[in-house]
């Protein structure tokens, strides 16, 4: 099994190649790959050292799947010429994402749809991801009509460059901007780029997303992205209205009998989610569950997940077993 990781030197490539070990995928060659700057580098995997070559030589190299994370533009301009080749991609950029002929997946909730077929599939964006993690099994029960989300989101989604800003900024240094403005000391509600409706592109993204894997239009979605200066996960105020009632102790029975949920909730002992706690691990982590009084059928949530993990790295990996496990290569 040839594993080719496209961004092997970017804060998601790096996560990618630490899952990959820590789940003993199969890996029998690595093929790191990045830009043309880091090629012939050394990449350690495994007691093992691998030298990181270019995009063509890693097409060259035939690997069975090749695991993006190397920004929307290389995938769209990449990705192609490796499903040509009969590689399978699965790309964690937004290019592919709302492509109507490209799976959206995550994992415990629609890799069913995955067939053989399915040359380039998208891991949908970090806070996508444990959203819809911990409202799949609700709105399997009680069927979602409305969301409002409010994302705190770690500088690490950024990547290196906000990481170092941070870190400047509470050195007293004068450095480099990931941001128009400070992060220490600071929140900034502004994820990606402005869109023409005064949402970002981070907020439209929870929108469009959580209807395709829920494979579901009707349902309504409303978010705000703000970036804060934490680095171990994002954090999501979520309020969800459903089309049915529910019974708080039947929620708490479906998220804790949920893979992949965790959920953290006894205010008794401020027991909660925190990126703190989420920091290095796998999991979405669910707590301050709890009724909205203000109207019908409307249930209040706090969610945490790491986002170079589940949100990113992780949830790619899991794709790429599932594939393995049911020989869909």
């Amino acid at each position: 099994m040839k594993i080719a990781v496209v961004g092997a030197t970017g804060l998601v490539g790096e996560v990618m190649l630490k899952v990959l070990a820590e789940r003993n995928f199969p890996v029998s060659e690595l093929i790191p790959v990045a830009s043309e700057r880091s090629i012939g580098k050394l990449i350690s995997f495994k007691g093992n050292d691998y030298k990181v070559v270019g995009m063509q030589t890693a097409i060259d190299m035939k690997p069975n799947i090749a695991l993006f994370s190397a920004g929307g533009d290389t995938s769209l301009l990449w990705a192609p010429k490796f499903a040509e080749a009969g590689i399978t991609v699965i790309d964690n950029s937004s290019a592919w994402r709302m492509d109507q002929s490209k799976r959206l997946v995550v994992p415990e909730i629609n890799a069913a749809q995955l067939t053989s077929e399915d040359k380039i599939i998208a891991n949908p964006n970090c806070s996508t991801i444990q959203m819809v993690m911990a409202l799949a099994p609700l709105h399997n029960t009680y069927k979602i009509k409305r969301i409002v989300v409010s994302t705190y989101q770690s500088i690490t989604g950024t990547g290196v460059k906000a990481v170092k800003q941070l870190e400047n900024e509470m050195a007293g240094i004068k450095g480099e901007m990931a941001y128009p403005y400070p992060i220490h000391q600071n929140a900034i509600p502004h994820c990606d780029v402005f869109e023409e409706n005064g949402y970002t592109k981070e907020e439209m993204k929870l929108v469009r997303e959580t209807q395709k894997i829920f494979d579901d239009r009707t349902i309504a979605v409303t978010a705000t992205a703000v970036r804060i200066p934490t680095a171990g996960g994002h954090s999501e105020s979520i309020n969800v209205e459903f089309e049915n009632d529910f019974d708080i102790v039947e929620v708490r029975h479906l998220l804790n009998e949920s893979p992949g949920i965790v959920v953290q909730d006894n205010i008794d002992v401020n027991t909660y989610p925190m990126p703190i706690y989420a920091n290095g691990k796998d999991d979405v982590f669910v707590g301050r569950i709890r009724r909205d009084s203000s109207q019908p059928n409307t249930l209040n949530l706090w969610v945490v997940s790491d986002n170079l993990r589940k949100g990113a790295a992780t949830n790619t990996i899991q794709i790429a077993e599932y594939l393995v496990a049911n020989n869909l290569l």
